[in-house]
């Protein structure tokens, strides 16, 4: 079977965004009235698992291994099946 796997990763909290902060400020900068802008990283893979829980094993081992550092990383996994 074929799954599509959203994996959506962000800085936890108290890490600091210096990208985030500066879009912030260039926002200001155009007169928009914002509090606080966060970066995060959006990775969508097309992977081969033979159940929705093989692909959700998959992800979370791409996620530990390469796509999040557990130091400074949170991150969020959306998996469906390929259409």
């Amino acid at each position: 079977m074929r799954f599509v796997a959203r994996v959506e990763v962000g800085l936890k909290p108290g890490h600091s965004d210096p990208e985030g902060e500066t879009t912030r400020e260039s926002l200001a900068e155009l007169n928009y009235r914002v509090d606080s802008v966060k970066v995060s990283k959006v990775y969508e893979a097309l992977l081969e698992a033979s159940s929705l829980a093989d692909a959700e094993r998959q992800v979370e081992d791409m996620c530990r291994r390469l796509l999040a550092n557990p130091v400074k990383d949170n991150y969020a996994v959306q998996i469906e099946e390929a259409k």
